[in-house]
């Protein structure tokens, strides 16, 4: 992929944010378990960052795809996960099937204001009968007049405890489990940190190992009543759609490790060359040495397939086999690279506040969020022909 010099300038505006506007709070909000995500959102949108990849009619850049990825590439430099994945919702999760299908009346409704950091969005898919399993989700929506009344749970929902809107999947019909699903926008305030919607309960915020600056809930919906003018494109094609943003959550999900993961290795070099330990330092110790030279081919090998994969979408190339390679390969390295560093930092690495610790927590998510390793090995399975699909 050759970056233009507008991907550079778009990182380098991010970099500064990131450096004056984040990470001087992270180790508050991580405290906290949450983080200002309208006051975070809004100062982004002023940079025009919401809405890279978004349609220039509704406040977006018009930008192809690869400049979204530029901006996941340079969340990396935030010291902690769980605020670029906040970021990383609002622009790469929520909103690409909105923009991609929604009417115009939605667009201006939904979009715009996430666009411009108005509005907080979050994603409605995961309950907790199905994480993985897409096909098995319970949530319902029933016709009522012009509306639609819909009833369920969705749970591990990131930004759910702020967010204006989620785009939530639900079942519209008593069809097969993959053309009985439909994408709605169900407004959750009466406006930008108004009061819930009526029949919405956050019924808990979910504590984790990781990612806490990240607010994460369990929402129930008893007969919340929505217009069905809020159908994102056609009913029953929620599931495709889904499907579709789940491609472009992976990409990014391969982009936004990447300079965490650079750093991580930096750090434990600079950390082994001072570390003094039997007469030498740690840094003098050739398995050391090796290890930290594969664990940076490694990255470099998750960055080249990530772009690839890029550049082949942008140019209209089916990319599911290459999206959930670099999913999968993102989330193994966060794994292995945060373990592998820890190590090496030896007891100062089992502190809270050591960044291979951070990483080593907020990694894990990786392998899990966005469709588990094991499903992307199922996907790529059947791409290559070795697994049979359902139905065939």
């Amino acid at each position: 992929m050759q970056f233009t010099h507008e991907h550079r300038e778009i990182q380098k505006t991010l970099q500064r944010f990131i450096e004056q506007e984040i990470n001087p709070h992270v180790d508050e909000w991580e405290e906290a378990g949450i983080f200002p995500a309208h006051e975070v959102f809004k100062k982004l949108g002023d940079l025009g960052m919401l809405g890279l990849t978004k349609p220039e009619a509704f406040g977006g850049a018009g930008l192809d795809y690869s400049y979204g990825l530029a901006m996941a590439e340079a969340l990396g430099h935030t010291t902690c996960g769980g605020v670029p994945m906040a970021i990383g919702v609002q622009t790469d999760m929520c909103t690409p099937a909105l923009a991609r299908f929604g009417s115009d009346e939605l667009r201006r409704e939904f979009l715009a204001p996430a666009i411009r950091g108005d509005m907080v969005g979050c994603i409605g898919v995961s309950e907790p009968g199905a994480g993985s399993d897409v096909a098995a989700i319970k949530s319902h929506a029933r016709k009522d007049g012009d509306d639609y009344v819909i009833s369920g749970q969705k749970m591990w929902i990131t930004n759910s405890l702020q967010a204006d809107w989620m785009c939530m999947l639900v079942n519209t019909s008593d069809g097969p489990a993959h053309k009985n699903k439909s994408l709605v926008m169900v407004p959750m305030r009466d406006g930008p940190n108004g009061k819930l919607t009526k029949g919405i309960e956050v019924a808990q915020k979910i504590r984790k190992i990781g990612m806490h600056s990240s607010d994460t809930g369990l929402i129930y919906f008893d007969e919340v009543r929505v217009p069905q003018r809020n159908l994102i494109g056609q009913e029953g094609q929620g599931f495709i759609y889904q499907m579709q943003q789940f491609q472009e959550e992976r990409l990014w999900a391969g982009a936004s490790c990447l300079v965490s993961l650079d750093q991580c290795i930096r750090a434990t070099i600079e950390w082994a060359q001072e570390r003094k330990m039997f007469g030498a330092t740690l840094a003098d110790q050739q398995w050391v040495q090796f290890k930290l030279a594969e664990l940076q081919t490694e990255v470099e090998a998750l960055r080249a397939l990530t772009w690839s994969a890029c550049e082949q979408y942008v140019q209209g190339q089916d990319v599911l086999q290459l999206a959930s390679m670099a999913k999968l390969k993102a989330g193994r390295l966060s794994r292995t690279v945060a373990d592998t560093c820890l190590q090496f930092w030896g007891g100062m690495g089992f502190t809270w506040e050591n960044r291979a610790s951070r990483l080593f927590r907020d990694g894990r998510l990786g392998s899990i969020g966005g469709g588990a390793d094991e499903v992307m090995m199922g996907i790529i399975a059947k791409t290559m022909g070795i697994a049979k699909r359902r139905g065939a």
